[in-house]
């Protein structure tokens, strides 16, 4: 490490969970403005944001507000629903390539009954 990591590094302060706890709450109640509170805590504005967005999930020993909460769940689903269509995606090709191979193995007497599962999307 050069000398300025070092100084960056020595400047870093760490504020405990209860410290920043109290700090949102005291911007969500309203008694101080989010610049009152970055200029009395020496603090930048995204280190609050970041602060009330974590807060807002209950990452301050907390519990999460209920949009919050949805949030996570969506967030959660949309993953799920991600991950989901990789996977049929997938499963589809290799279907494709099965029957693909079947096929030119001259060994296909179903009469085009596979193909037009393929192309209805699914068996059900």
């Amino acid at each position: 490490m050069n000398e300025r990591e070092d100084l960056a590094m020595k400047n870093q302060r760490t504020f405990s969970l209860e410290f920043k706890r109290q700090v949102v709450e005291e911007l969500l109640s309203g008694e101080s403005r989010q610049a009152q509170l970055c200029r009395r805590h020496n603090i930048s504005s995204s280190v609050l944001y970041h602060w009330k967005k974590q807060y807002s999930r209950g990452k301050f020993n907390n519990e999460p507000t209920e949009e919050a909460a949805l949030k996570d769940r969506i967030e959660k689903l949309e993953r799920l629903v991600g991950r989901l269509t990789l996977e049929n995606e997938f499963l589809k090709r290799g279907l494709q390539n099965s029957l693909s191979q079947y096929q030119r193995n001259g060994k296909s007497s179903s009469g085009g009954s596979t193909s037009s599962v393929l192309s209805s999307g699914g068996a059900g």
